[in-house]
């Protein structure tokens, strides 16, 4: 199961730090993504690590502004998100690759066990 949390309304420019909380999963399961789904939109990948490695990738509208990072003892993946946008308003979900290796490209599809989501709001 994962769980996700850390959510809330921001202006424009202000950060948010997110965090999934991550139990359950089987032990070969390595990456761990963020994703967010803006009303009549897509679910689409936000970034994702993996576990064992930190190995990250992040999609290019958040290159620079967003950063991913993992904390094995706690078994945590966060998503620090600096200088927010009002195009990052969304419900943000943390999911699990659904195989060993699936997640490389961190594209939604390839992804399962989702928690409830977050919503993220910035107001301009």
């Amino acid at each position: 199961q994962l769980v996700e949390s850390g959510g809330g309304l921001v202006q424009s420019g202000e950060s948010l730090r997110l965090s999934c909380t991550v139990s359950g999963l089987s032990s070969d399961i390595d990456t761990i993504g963020w994703f967010r789904q803006a009303p009549g939109k897509d679910r689409e990948g936000v970034s994702c690590i993996t576990m064992n490695f930190g190995i990250t990738n992040y999609a290019n509208s958040v290159k620079g502004r967003f950063t991913i990072s993992r904390d094995n003892a706690k078994n945590t993946v966060y998503l620090q998100m600096n200088s927010l946008k009002p195009e990052d308003t969304a419900v943000y979900y943390c999911g699990a690759e659904l195989k060993p290796g699936w997640g490389q490209f961190c594209h939604p599809a390839d992804f399962g066990s989702w928690g409830r989501g977050t919503q993220v709001t910035v107001s301009s």
